[in-house]
């Protein structure tokens, strides 16, 4: 009787996948990082150039860029392979540090801030499809749960860290920095590039190169897409001054972004086709929801319930570490279905949205309302890595980096069409912004993320 050899199970941090897994955490945490610091040292820098006026524009300008890269990223990657996008988007990375770092007034400041935001939608998706050629699909939830631990470190100390540099060295440094840390990133991942790179290219069916033309002509609707929404960015940040002006940028910018959504995402979206459209909506749905309520957080406590500003911060420690306990949960080797874990995510999200609204509703009882928030961060964890496992379980290697672009793509535009519209309700009541302005903006949270929950019944693996 011979024994059978019974191979053992991969293992994320195995020598095998170690580079790999190394490479992409310390790319996450760089870009988290950069992430964090802008906000902490753009009040200096907008002081010293005496540009306050271009606060607004150097905060929109990655947004706007961002969108049009997705398109670009997707496509790309699906035809020449993640490796040459993953090195643009490195390149332009290290670029836009460069010329923030080395910036001679505002305008080489937002044009860095353009080209970040650009190198972004790059490196976003040349890692996802990275990682679905280079990991087994077994390792995949774990490999998401990393990505989202990978934030709580720079949300916590990377304002500290900043705002250190900054009084110490000066702001540059928080940015030409970065560059340093980005090469000992770039070695790391060498070798699954390598691996990536011996990988055959897909062979292109029939409909697989209709589907490629396709996406191609939907190129100058992500450009319109992304202009729509740096204008719909830029006419929030002057609707108290400008009313009327603004008002109609805002509208006129939300139906451009809307029609291009209709031409961007894949067919069968908005009629929530069962399989990876229905994905897609659920990204759109999930992020709207959860960003649309925690954008309004601070603000919400620091006027209606006289937090202070740093009391105040403590809905962005909720967020990041809810998160990413959400997320390592939905990595355990749990045995349950993968739509199954996204739905208990959905079900998580959209009760503690709901709790999160007494912060509006019902003033003396705000511990209740943080718990709320607290439970919607675990929910979004499960749900948005969900969310990026079902992407690539629904792909294959001649469309992931397509399908990886409109899932971001989704949860870009919801997202900002939702901060434009209850950011537009907000500064029709700048004057004295009562609690039910608060509710409504914090209810409506909780609809996207029934709706949610509601598409999720849709999604079959």
């Amino acid at each position: 009787m011979s024994a059978t050899e019974v191979s053992p199970p991969p293992r994320l941090f195995s020598g095998t996948h170690l580079p790999l897994v190394l490479g992409v955490i310390s790319l996450v945490t760089l870009a988290a990082f950069e992430n964090r610091a802008v906000g902490t040292a753009l009040p200096t820098m907008v002081q010293e150039f005496d540009a306050l006026s271009a606060f607004g524009l150097a905060n929109a300008a990655p947004n706007a860029s961002y969108l049009v890269s997705l398109a670009i990223a997707g496509l790309w990657s699906d035809r020449r392979g993640p490796i040459p996008t993953l090195r643009a988007g490195a390149i332009a990375f290290a670029l836009a540090q460069l010329l923030v770092g080395t910036a001679q007034g505002m305008p080489m400041v937002v044009a860095g801030r353009l080209l970040s935001g650009f190198a972004e939608g790059l490196l976003d998706v040349a890692l996802m499809v990275l990682v679905a050629r280079t990991l087994p699909a077994v390792l995949r939830p774990r490999m998401f749960s990393l990505f989202a631990a990978m934030w709580i470190l720079p949300s916590v100390a990377g304002p500290f860290l900043t705002g250190l540099v900054t009084e110490q060295a000066g702001w540059r440094w928080v940015f030409l920095g970065a560059l340093f840390l980005l090469l000992p990133s770039w070695f790391l991942l060498r070798p699954a590039m390598r691996v990536a790179a011996r990988t055959p290219a897909p062979e292109r069916s029939t409909e697989d190169a209709a589907e490629l033309a396709a996406w191609r002509a939907a190129l100058p609707w992500a450009f319109a897409a992304s202009v729509a929404l740096f204008s719909m960015t830029l006419a929030g940040d002057h609707l108290e001054h400008h009313r009327w002006p603004a008002g109609v940028t805002i509208a006129v910018s939300v139906v451009v972004l809307a029609t291009a959504a209709v031409r961007v995402m894949p067919r069968g979206t908005f009629v929530l086709r069962r399989g990876f459209p229905s994905v897609v909506a659920a990204r759109g749905l999930t992020g709207a929801a959860f960003a649309g309520t925690g954008a309004y957080l601070p603000l919400l406590l620091t006027l209606q319930h006289d937090f202070s500003p740093s009391r105040a911060g403590i809905t962005l420690s909720i967020t990041g570490v809810s998160w990413a306990f959400g997320s390592w949960l939905q990595g355990r080797e749990h045995g349950f279905q993968r739509v199954t874990v996204l739905r208990t995510g959905l079900t998580l999200m959209t009760a503690g949205l709901a709790g999160t609204t007494l912060l509006a509703w019902a003033g003396d009882i705000i511990w209740l309302g943080l718990v709320g928030w607290t439970i919607a961060g675990i929910g979004m964890g499960l749900s948005s890595s969900s969310l990026s496992v079902l992407t690539l379980d629904l792909s294959d290697d001649s469309n992931s980096g397509r399908n990886v672009s409109a899932a971001q793509m989704a949860g870009t535009m919801s997202i900002s069409t939702a901060l434009a519209i209850s950011g537009t309700l907000l500064a029709l009541n700048a004057g004295d912004p009562r609690p039910w302005v608060f509710g409504v903006i914090l209810s409506a949270g909780v609809a996207l993320a029934l709706a949610a929950l509601l598409t999720a019944s849709r999604i079959r693996t």
